[in-house]
This record gives C-alpha cells, sequence and structure tokens, in this order.
C-alpha cells in the first residue's frame, strides 16, 4: 500500500490517509470543502462548495500522477437531495466521455456541517 499526501488537498483531521494506492488502485478519503491553503470552509453555497470538493479531487488524482479519466467509481453524499441538479451539473463539467459508475445519497449529517462530501476510486496506469 501506498499513502498518498499532497498539500494540494486538505490534511487529513483524524486517523486516516488523504488516498492510498493499494493493487494498482486510488482510494481517496472523503472530500469536503476545505481549502487546503487556509484549512478552512470558505464556500458557503452548493455550487461553491462542490467546486472546492472537486478541486481536492483533482489535487488527490494528480498527486497519483492520474486524473478524472482513471475515475471508476465515485460516491457522493448530499445534505439535501434537492440539490442534486446543481451538484451533478458542476460535477460532470469534470468528466467528458468518461462517466464512471456512481452512487449518490442523502444524509443527516457531514462533517463541519457542509453541504457535501465526494470519494472516489481510480485505476492507476
Amino acid at each position: 500500500m501506498k499513502v498518498i499526501n499532497t498539500p494540494e488537498a486538505p490534511k487529513a483531521i483524524g486517523p486516516y490517509s488523504q488516498a492510498v494506492v493499494v493493487n494498482g488502485l486510488l482510494f481517496t478519503s472523503g472530500q469536503i470543502a476545505i481549502n487546503p491553503k487556509t484549512n478552512q470552509i470558505e464556500a458557503e453555497t452548493i455550487e461553491e462548495q462542490t467546486k472546492q470538493v472537486m478541486k481536492n479531487l483533482h489535487a488527490l488524482l494528480r498527486a497519483s500522477n492520474a486524473s478524472f479519466d482513471n475515475v471508476v467509481k465515485t460516491t457522493i453524499f448530499l445534505k439535501d437531495m434537492n440539490t442534486f441538479g446543481t451538484v451533478n451539473e458542476i460535477y460532470g463539467s469534470y468528466f467528458s466521455n468518461h462517466k464512471p459508475a456512481r452512487s449518490t445519497v442523502e444524509v443527516a449529517r457531514l462533517p463541519k456541517d457542509v453541504l457535501i462530501e465526494i470519494e472516489l476510486i481510480a485505476k492507476i496506469d
């Protein structure tokens, strides 16, 4: 197992890694809208938070020499399923012809009371 650690994504705030690579697969921890430069949640709206989460995931992919084209599965956790359309539009802009498998669920509460959290699995070449 190889641990992925980059200053371009939020630091782990508990006993976990930002991401790990095992047998050619990258597994990220769930990413929330923490700005890695300030270690704060600055985004307030679902649009802003989704964009920050995708930036954080992109940083983890880059640190693993991968891109969104390598993603095979994502899981999206939403505080309010009514925001799904907005999230789907922003999320979709990161994937061109490649569409990974995905699960989306509404949850009662997320860390730091954010509106969205996303984790992914990617194939590393």
